[in-house]
């Protein structure tokens, strides 16, 4: 929550508050609660700090930690070992741990203790972004096409996926369906302000900046400063 509340600007604060988690698990000996405090923590690394390689070490100890305990959680985490990889731009690695993390969440049941951690959508939202960042941006825009689809009752994730599709749009120099998609992605935050939705929207703006002449563009820049005065 202090993550949230600051916008995940305070990466301080929140990896304080998850390094005592993780040392209370320890001394409780509950791996899963301690591979979720781990994986939060790679959260901060990888989408704060913008460190993939410590967010792929954080990962992986989280992965690692939850194999004899919970799939849902260790496909989870390998997701975010995926996505590690695909920043650090090592398209097999990043594959390997998709597959891995597709296995795992198979698994998952009722009886997982991680088990309302994941979702239906959860594998399309971290192969999406994956694939952004490994540059493959028609798969990319196939996945979070789809995923978008199926989130319209989770406004916070939808904003962040509509934001990843916008950027996989423009950067086929799709202009009018990157706009269409950001759009979509303003009003979701127009009503949850989400931390992470905010810097990939916004993020997703700057790169429409060569088109900023063009009305579509120009109105949607309208709507994202409506957007952050009103924040």
């Amino acid at each position: 929550m202090v993550w949230d509340a600051s916008q995940r600007r305070d990466h301080t604060t929140a990896k304080t508050y998850y390094e005592q988690s993780a040392d209370l698990a320890r001394h409780l000996r509950d791996t899963t609660l301690e591979a979720h405090a781990l994986l939060r923590t790679c959260y901060v690394a990888l989408y704060g700090a913008r460190d993939a390689q410590a967010g792929l070490a954080l990962a992986e100890q989280a992965a690692e930690t939850a194999e004899r305990t919970s799939p849902a959680l260790t496909g989870l985490a390998l997701l975010h070992v995926a996505e590690a990889h695909a920043i650090l731009r090592s398209t097999s690695d990043c594959e390997r741990a998709l597959s891995s993390a597709e296995r795992q969440l198979a698994h998952a049941d009722g009886s997982d203790a991680a088990a309302d951690l994941v979702s239906p959508t959860q594998f399309g939202r971290l192969a999406g972004s994956c694939y952004l960042s490994l540059g493959d941006h028609r798969r990319a825009e196939t996945l979070l096409t789809s995923t978008a689809e199926k989130l319209r009752d989770r406004r916070k994730s939808r904003a962040i996926v509509l934001g990843n599709l916008t950027l996989a749009r423009i950067r086929q120099r799709d202009v009018e369906a990157g706009v269409a998609s950001l759009t979509e992605a303003i009003a979701e935050l127009e009503t949850t302000r989400g931390g992470g939705g905010m810097n990939i929207v916004f993020g997703a703006a700057r790169e429409l900046h060569p088109w900023r002449q063009e009305p579509l563009v120009a109105e949607v820049h309208d709507r994202l400063l409506s957007l952050m005065t009103a924040a």
